[in-house]
């Protein structure tokens, strides 16, 4: 029997504190409680700063931009807390949304606050005594997979989120922005991910003729298990990039972070979430448990692969481009440029071999 074990908070990374007094008189107007305020940071993520914020003796999860980020373009705090409110009367796996302050002079940029939903949370980096045998990593993963296609089949009609997005053109876009935000970050020249870029623009399969609402960063670490039954999902979070289209694109994001049980261990190294624990599903596992729960035909499973892959190693250079420009000091940073040039060999032989598992 595996221990409880809650998502801990710890001591705020060194450049990424709050104005506390700021807070506190701010928080005051809407709350009634007495106490000091208390406030801790979630040390996981690479994007959005998490904290926990403890105020007498209720406890919230405040979300604000990463330091030097450019807030309009891919941090809106009001975009991520209103798809918590739509969200939350017809789909109950999310956080209850408290308040959100556009009035930056409170903490020097937008942020909001939202309920702290206990539980359990699978990083890449986990106590020895936390990891779930074989037999349960197996139930998690399966649960993993059962929830995707629930929210994939969310009605966003009833949900008031039809306008979210922009569905038609969104696979074109996708590939043309990423790639664009990829060369505005460049700090190496990586030749494969630059080829994996060409050859998704090339490559783009047919609109879809259904869409949906879409996660788009749907792994481990954006889940809360309940603490007593690790198969059930209580919540899942970081909505910040999420829209409506091309469920598939959901799917190749998540199978980009998805490494195997069996891959090799340079592979495992990049360690973005614990998918290569024993039990785990297999990324054609995944999308094999996908299509027969969805009742879905996924066709171009290779595109969408390597679209997932791309995605992220712009995501990872975006932020080793901070921190190289000295907007960020956080040394989890230092060697992200690793990953992306392992994520342009993955790119490199799921092209090559045309197929999701076995690369090396």
């Amino acid at each position: 029997m595996l221990n409880t074990w809650n998502d801990k908070s710890t001591t705020i990374r060194q450049g990424e504190e709050l104005q506390l007094e700021n807070l506190q008189s701010y928080l005051q107007h809407f709350f009634d409680h007495k106490g000091d305020l208390k406030v801790t940071q979630f040390p996981s993520g690479y994007s959005n700063l998490t904290y926990l914020v403890q105020l007498g003796n209720s406890e919230y999860v405040l979300r604000r931009p990463p330091i030097g980020a450019n807030i309009k373009s891919g941090h809106d705090m009001k975009r991520e807390y209103d798809i918590l409110t739509a969200l939350k009367p017809k789909y109950g796996k999310v956080p209850t949304p408290i308040l959100y302050c556009q009035d930056e002079s409170i903490l020097g940029c937008p942020f909001y606050l939202m309920e702290r939903v206990e539980g359990v949370i699978l990083r890449a980096k986990m106590p020895t005594e936390m990891i779930p045998s074989p037999e349960l990593m197996q139930g998690i993963s399966n649960s993993f997979v059962d929830t995707f296609v629930d929210l994939h089949q969310l009605d966003v009609k009833e949900i008031g989120l039809a306008d979210f997005g922009k569905p038609l053109g969104y696979m074109q876009r996708q590939i043309e922005g990423w790639t664009k935000r990829y060369y505005k970050s460049i700090t190496d020249e990586i030749p494969k991910i630059e080829a994996a870029a060409k050859w998704l623009g090339e490559n783009i399969p047919k609109e879809p003729k259904n869409y949906s609402l879409i996660h788009n960063d749907f792994k481990y670490d954006n889940l809360v298990l309940d603490p007593r039954d690790w198969t059930k999902v209580n919540a899942v979070l970081d909505w910040e990039m999420a829209t409506i289209g091309n469920p598939l694109m959901d799917l190749g994001t998540t199978l980009g972070y998805w490494v195997n049980p069996n891959d090799p261990d340079f592979m495992k190294a990049l360690n973005l979430t614990p998918t290569h624990l024993p039990g785990n599903l297999s990324r054609e596992e995944v999308v094999h448990q996908y299509s027969l729960k969805s009742g879905q035909t996924v066709d171009h499973i290779i595109f969408y692969y390597v679209y997932g892959l791309f995605k992220i190693a712009v995501i990872i250079q975006q932020i080793y481009f901070r921190y190289k420009k000295g907007f960020t000091h956080d040394q989890r940073f230092a060697k992200l440029i690793d990953g992306v040039n392992l994520l342009g060999e993955i790119t490199h032989m799921a092209i090559a071999k045309k197929r999701l598992d076995r690369h090396f």
